[in-house]
């Protein structure tokens, strides 16, 4: 099985930055691809982010050149995907998830990280 962890969330104000990080641990040689995803209330989880394991990327329209996913390799067992946040703008806020897509089907999500942006 795969655990996720995500951390990094909070508060920041418009123009400004913030960088999320998933950790992924247990049978992360299972991982085809990882990614970031948001939802506000009311609304469907979107998009964000993807990146495969060869390093592909993947990004939403409205956040392309503002926002950046990357990954450490694996180290001890356990997979790093993050995400940089520039120009933060309001309509950013939102609960970001991490995903994770596993060889042989399968999807892990992990618990949740609040972003709020608001001066």
């Amino acid at each position: 099985q795969v655990q996720l962890v995500e951390s990094g969330g909070g508060l920041e104000q418009p123009g400004g930055s913030l960088r999320l990080s998933c950790a992924a641990s247990g049978s992360v040689f299972r991982i085809k691809s990882m990614g970031w995803y948001r939802q506000t209330p009311g609304k469907e989880r979107e998009l964000v982010a993807t990146i495969t394991n060869d390093g592909t990327t993947n990004y939403a329209d409205s956040v392309k050149g503002r926002f950046t996913i990357s990954r450490d390799n694996a180290m001890n067992m356990v997979y790093m995907v993050y995400l940089k946040m520039d120009s933060l703008k309001p309509e950013d806020t939102a609960a970001y998830y991490c995903n994770a897509q596993l060889s042989l089907g399968g999807i892990i999500w992990g618990q949740g990280t609040q972003v709020t942006v608001s001066s």
